[in-house]
Formats: C-alpha cells, structure tokens, sequence
C-alpha cells in the first residue's frame, strides 16, 4: 500500500473564487498525483478549506505551490473576516491517512516549514504533534491577537519569534504547519441573530472552558444570512463526537430560549465518526463501518 497523506490547507480569502481557483490550480497543475478531495469557500469567515490526499513527497510540493500562491494574491492589510487568521495561508495541517506515521508527518511539516521560511521568506510556526515548545501545540494561542497583533510583537517579543523564516511580517503574514490526527470541523447555526448567545454557548462547552474535551469553539455572526454560530473544533471524535457536541449545542441553545436552525460540516469527515454518530444516535453499539455496503465493496 502506498503511503498517503491528507492536508487541509485554510487560506484566508472566501469571497473572490478566482484567487482561490488559481491557489488550487497551483496545487494540483503540474503535481502529477495530488487528489482534490474537497473545495470549501465562506465569504463571512473569508476563509477557504482545501483538502488534498496523495504521497508525502507530492503533497509536500503541492502545499508548498499553495503558499506561495497565497502569498502573491492576498494582502492581509486589506483582509477583513469573521474567522480569526494570521496569514495568507493560515494553516496548514497534515494528517497520516495509510502506510505514514505521524513522525513521518511531523518531518515533513518540518521540511516545508523551513523551505516555506528560506525561500518565501514568510514566518512560519509549528503546531500541533510538530510544535517545537508546549505553548505552541495549540493553534488558538498562536493565532492570538491575529496578523494585527503578531505584526506588532513579532519582532519584539522573543516567545513570538517563528520557528523559521523572518522574524518580521509582510502582506502575507504569517503561516503556521503541523502534524495531527483527524479533526473534524463541525458548525451549529442558530436561530437567532444575537452572536452573544453564540459565544455563551462556546464558552460554556469548549475544553478550555471546562466542558467538552477534545473541542474547541467559538461563537461567530454570518451577516450573509443573518443568523449567530457555534463553530466547533473536534480535535479526537473518539473522545467527543459529532453527535455529543450538536446535543451539548442544543440543550445550551435551549437554555436561552433559541432554537438550532441547522448544522453543518466545513471539509471532509472520517467514516468512522459518521458510523460513531449513527451507532449512539441509533443505540447500536455493535455497528462499525465494515457493515456499510461500499466499504464491504471497496474491500473486496
């Protein structure tokens, strides 16, 4: 079996689908093997998820074509989202699929931090299984303050120094690169235009604020339609599940007398968590993915 990778590049640009066609046009031309797996474009967050698969040594190249992309096209002076950022492209994780450890994953998030630091001349952070110091293994407490903030401290303030790369920032800002397990973004809309309730809710479920392990979370406002949401992080589903969060979202919604309108999954998610969540909604607790029809036929 030939050794796969996912990487899940966000770029910070979710409204001019043209830049984002010529990032993944650099991605994916001229990288014979790179698989576009997903494409997800949000103009309130003005962020873009791209999911990519493919050999480590070709979705390393690809990953590094999408940054440099990046870098030429949006100007973090003159971006403005909902979703927090501090680069062009803002983070870049890789994920063992088959036939690749995770040390094998943290090398490679190693190799192109340092090429994206030396020929691009962008800073770049290790995060995650590839952090280099505890205070960076999570990606909230490097973004903190954003590209205005990290602009402001990055030359001044040594525990804001890269990992590689300039110790300054340009138009592009900076980027960070690591190494994780599955994570599975996963987003509560509510019915209610008052973002407050929102950030109540992600403040009273996410790990950090002593409710569910494993999540992370935050509470945004989507002007487009009006309407308040919960965006959560599941970091490990085997811990907290698709289904345990949406229900934790739901009851603390109900608490303050607002109703969830729908929800919604930003990129891909594992088969197994899609079985998990069907398995305790269901009370079948024997249920496992090798009984679902096309994983029984793609086995064969």
């Amino acid at each position: 079996m030939n050794p796969i990778v996912e990487c899940v590049p966000n770029f910070s640009e979710g409204r001019r689908a043209e830049i984002v066609d010529e990032i993944v046009s650099a991605m994916t031309q001229g990288v014979p093997g790179v698989k576009l797996l997903d494409r997800e474009m949000d103009a309130d967050h003005n962020r873009s998820v791209i999911t990519l698969a493919g050999e480590p040594a070709i979705i390393e190249e690809a990953a590094f074509r999408g940054i440099a992309t990046a870098a030429r096209l949006i100007d973090l002076e003159q971006h403005r989202g909902q979703h927090p950022r501090i680069g062009a492209t803002d983070v870049v994780p890789i994920v063992p699929v088959s036939a690749v450890t995770m040390d094998a994953c943290v090398a490679m998030a190693q190799r192109l931090g340092e090429r994206v630091g030396r020929e691009l001349e962008i800073p770049v952070y290790l995060y995650e299984r590839a952090a280099t110091r505890p205070a960076r293994q999570n990606l909230a407490d490097i973004r903190k303050g954003e590209y205005e903030g990290l602009k402001q401290e990055i030359e001044t303030n040594p525990d804001r120094a890269p990992d590689f790369g300039p110790a300054r920032l340009g138009s592009a800002g900076a980027t960070v690169i690591g190494a994780r397990p599955y994570l599975i973004a996963f987003n509560v809309n509510l019915q209610t235009s008052d973002v407050h309730v929102a950030k109540e809710i992600a403040r009273v479920i996410r790990e950090k604020g002593g409710g569910l392990k494993s999540v992370k979370a935050n509470g945004f406002m989507l002007r487009a339609k009006n309407i308040a949401q919960v965006s959560m992080n599941l970091t490990d589903f085997n811990v907290t599940g698709i289904l345990v969060a949406f229900l934790a979202v739901r009851a603390e919604a109900e608490k303050r007398g607002v109703q969830v309108l729908e929800s919604e999954l930003v990129g891909l998610v594992p088969l197994e968590a899609l079985t998990q969540l069907a398995a305790q909604a269901l009370h079948l607790p024997t249920l496992s993915p090798s009984q679902v029809v096309e994983t029984k036929l793609a086995s064969e």
